[in-house]
């Protein structure tokens, strides 16, 4: 302990007093019981954890009139301390209390105990921690400078008020209960707002109590150990030494080994949110410094990567070994105890007694007995050599009051069996490893619903579409979490067209995963009417001013027509496409009226045609893939267009070549869409096009046309069901045509495609037809013939089509 006087600081006085720390729940039963605490009050940790703590601290009122009341002051001297301890113990204070009173102890002498107590607030079961001391033991030449002792009183003050405060709040938790980092941390800060306990000597001298209160007198110990080197060094006599001396050098020793060994296992764990590098990481900090064998099992839900396990562990619960770390030869444990298998453990063992009580369970040595028992658990695989009369400790391995799994530790019969230091430490350890483990499940379990959630809401898209090719990348933010807003996506259009999209919801997150998810839905419900660009950007901003002020993105919409060789698009404040010839190689940036983004509002979109060669490829990302914080974006735009025109064996090959040109592998932030398609446009031999009036005398004309093209195509094996369907939809088409012609159109591209126009906009549907119902057959044959069918409104009417897939060649 460190004294202060009201001019300047004394030199440090080793403390000799040993300090009881107690801790009471909310309950009122106690819940730590320190080795302190035996000394001074008599009952052992066994015996005083969970019965009340009015039954064990029969401490109350003042120090009465006495025959030391000389020395160690008047009994007014202590008002205004505080209530007494009853009501600290019985809850009804809510400020810290501090007093001196007579303890009556069975078959001992009244003790003068000096005492401290502290309201605990917080999640955690301890409501109320007390620390007390025996005042009787204090002399005159334990306090500064040997002066008489005026009064000796226990109070508060900060703990800056003396000098080594930073050593003062470091050291504090030496004194405090072995229990978990937060726990500790979050009573130290509590103790430390309430105020420092103190010694106050006189008016003017006030000593703290510090960690060293309670540990034998390390500055005496060392005074004697160079006194007796001078007095060798002289030739004399050594001192005489102190009885106890050999024993607390030992129990200091163990203590501070203990505190190494924590300190030391806390810098290894946790290196990592990894759940697998966890796991070793735990096992492998105790072996074999602290164990000779460590075995880690998991819950299921823990290895699964699921949610926090429900309910607590019985007999059925399977436990995964998840580690095996041990000091014998090696592939002794492999084949008996092998890592990934299953087990449950019956009620019987101590490991079930550990899972379920959630306290670490020690065994001194496993009888033949216990192990027989546990080994009836492997089937035909015999554990008892490996286990039997070793000393074994189960701990479990705990958050939020949850058991996630537990350690078995194994000592060789030639070590030291574990202790009750031991259990403590272990307790610890399992302590620090379970809120580890945790982490690194959360943060598994989370990464894996985000990368599922990204996975649901981004499209799986088609390689190979009606005259093009695609491929795609999307990279997550590496800083900001596998969830983002950037989207891509391919749509088939009527007449044999695709849409080209990309998207960027501003922002990251669930949220922005939220929008993006939304937008892309309407962006493909919309496209599913053949709206042009522009209007589709403009109904989609329409819809983002309704869902709310915050939806803003950026988009840029796109349409291949394959067989006229014609690209139209529209930008909503999307970073242009590049666009990269087929005849000589060149790439560039597209330019494009930009647009506002989505969800401003009030602004005109304008569509830009653009005519495409065979060949020619699009190359369409978000921002995160050229933008790179201090740098201009147009440096990251003209790398992506030269490595864009980099030649490249494949699509997939040239999308990756783009990825590592512009190093978004290293320090990327924000999340990456990227499409690339290679439109190579449908050869006109490839397409027949006939225009008939619309008279029902036109429909079998239009089979043998059908007929005769397939004929030609080398389709024969499709002619049946093709000119079928053909005739059904030109049928319909007559029917409802009002002036113009009807046409019709055969596109080979990658599958057979029909596709008939009038000039009517009312879509048709699917009917239930009765037997004697003369209308309603014909989609209903169609449904049934073609791998897929659709309708949609055009400028002037409607279009109706269905798609066969090619024979094999």
């Amino acid at each position: 302990m460190h004294s202060g006087t009201g001019t300047a600081p004394q030199s440090p006085v080793p403390g000799r007093v040993p300090l009881a720390v107690v801790v009471v729940d909310e309950s009122g039963l106690v819940s730590h019981w320190s080795t302190g605490a035996r000394r001074l009050f008599g009952p052992a940790r066994e015996d005083a954890v969970g019965r009340p703590a009015t039954d064990l601290l029969p401490v109350s009122g003042v120090l009465p009139d006495g025959p030391n009341s000389e020395a160690y002051g008047e009994e007014g001297a202590y008002d205004g301390l505080g209530p007494g301890l009853e009501s600290s113990l019985e809850g009804r204070a809510s400020y810290p209390a501090a007093g001196r009173a007579r303890l009556e102890a069975p078959r001992r002498e009244r003790i003068d105990v000096l005492w401290w107590a502290y309201p605990l607030v917080g999640p955690g079961p301890e409501k109320l921690l007390v620390l007390a001391a025996d005042a009787g033991r204090l002399h005159a030449d334990d306090v500064p400078d040997g002066q008489p002792l005026e009064r000796i009183a226990p109070g508060f003050a900060l703990h800056t008020d003396f000098p080594g405060a930073d050593e003062l709040a470091r050291g504090l938790p030496a004194i405090l209960p072995s229990m978990s980092v937060g726990e500790s941390a979050r009573i130290v800060s509590q103790v430390l707002e309430l105020g420092y306990p103190v010694l106050e000597f006189s008016l003017h001298d006030r000593v703290p109590v510090t960690a060293d209160w309670g540990v034998p007198r390390r500055a005496e110990r060392k005074a004697r150990r160079e006194e007796a080197a001078r007095a060798a060094a002289a030739g004399l006599p050594a001192p005489r030494r102190a009885p106890d001396d050999d024993a607390d050098d030992l129990e200091y020793a163990a203590v501070r080994e203990h505190l190494e060994f924590l300190n030391e296992v806390s810098g290894r764990i946790g290196s990592s949110l990894d759940l697998s590098r966890t796991i070793i990481e735990v096992s492998r900090a105790v072996v074999p410094r602290f164990t000779d064998v460590a075995g880690t099992y998991l819950r299921e839900q823990v290895v699964a990567g699921e949610g926090f396990p429900e309910g607590p562990p019985d007999a059925t619960t399977l436990w995964h070994r998840v580690a095996l770390e041990h000091t014998d030869e090696p592939g002794r444990w492999d084949d008996v105890v092998p890592v990934g298998e299953s087990m449950p453990f019956p009620a019987h063992t101590p490991f079930f007694q550990c899972m379920t009580s959630g306290q670490p369970v020690l065994v001194p040595r496993i009888t033949e007995e216990m192990g027989n028992a546990i080994a009836s658990q492997f089937e035909k695989r015999d554990i008892r050599p490996l286990i039997t009369d070793r000393s074994m400790l189960v701990v479990p391995l705990k958050a939020r009051n949850v058991v996630l799994g537990f350690m078995i530790l194994l000592r060789h019969r030639e070590r030291p069996v574990f202790n009750d230091m031991d259990r403590v430490t272990g307790a610890e350890l399992a302590a620090r490893a379970g809120l580890v483990l945790d982490n690194a499940r959360m943060y598994t379990y989370q990464e894996s619903v985000a990368e599922t959630l990204q996975d649901s809401m981004l499209p799986h898209i088609e390689p190979h579409m009606p005259g093009c090719d695609i491929a795609t990348r999307y990279l997550p933010g590496t800083l900001l979490g596998r969830v983002g807003g950037d989207w891509f996506d391919s749509i088939k259009l009527p007449g044999s067209r695709t849409a080209l999209v990309v998207g960027d919801v501003m922002g990251h997150g669930l949220n922005s995963a939220a929008m993006m998810g939304q937008l892309r839905t309407a962006v493909q419900t919309m496209a599913a009417l053949d709206l042009p660009p522009a209007q589709l950007l403009r109904n989609l901003d329409d819809l983002a001013q309704r869902l709310g002020e915050h939806y803003l993105a950026t988009c840029l919409y796109a349409v291949y027509d394959p067989i006229a060789n014609e690209l139209e698009l529209a930008n909503a404040g999307h970073i242009p496409p590049v666009l990269v010839r087929a005849e000589d190689g060149r790439s560039e940036l597209l330019e494009l009226p930009t647009g506002a983004p989505i969800g401003v509002g009030g602004v005109p979109f304008e569509s830009v045609r653009v005519p495409m060669a065979p060949g020619d490829r699009l190359v369409m990302c978000t921002d995160g893939l050229v933008e790179v914080r201090g740098e201009d974006i147009g440096v990251g735009l003209a790398t992506l267009c030269e490595s864009a025109a980099h030649p490249a064996a494949s699509m997939d090959a040239a999308c990756d070549t783009i990825i590592r040109s512009l190093n978004t592998c290293g320090g990327r932030k924000d999340d990456v869409a990227l499409l690339m398609a290679r439109l190579n446009g449908i050869a006109p031999e490839d397409v027949a096009h006939w225009s008939v009036t619309p008279d029902p005398a036109e429909v079998p004309r239009t089979r043998a046309l059908v007929r005769d093209q397939l004929t030609a195509w080398g389709l024969g094996a499709l002619i049946a069901p093709a000119e079928m369907m053909a005739g059904e939809l030109v049928a319909n088409a007559v029917r409802h045509a009002r002036t113009r012609s009807v046409e019709v159109r055969l596109v080979r591209s990658g599958a057979l495609v029909c596709e008939v126009e009038d000039d009517d906009q009312r879509l048709p549907t699917l009917l239930n037809a009765g037997p004697g119902d003369e209308f309603g057959r014909g989609l209903r044959v169609v449904s049934a013939l073609a791998r897929e069918w659709g309708t949609s409104r055009t400028g002037s009417g409607k279009t109706v089509w269905f798609e066969l897939a090619l024979p094999r060649a």
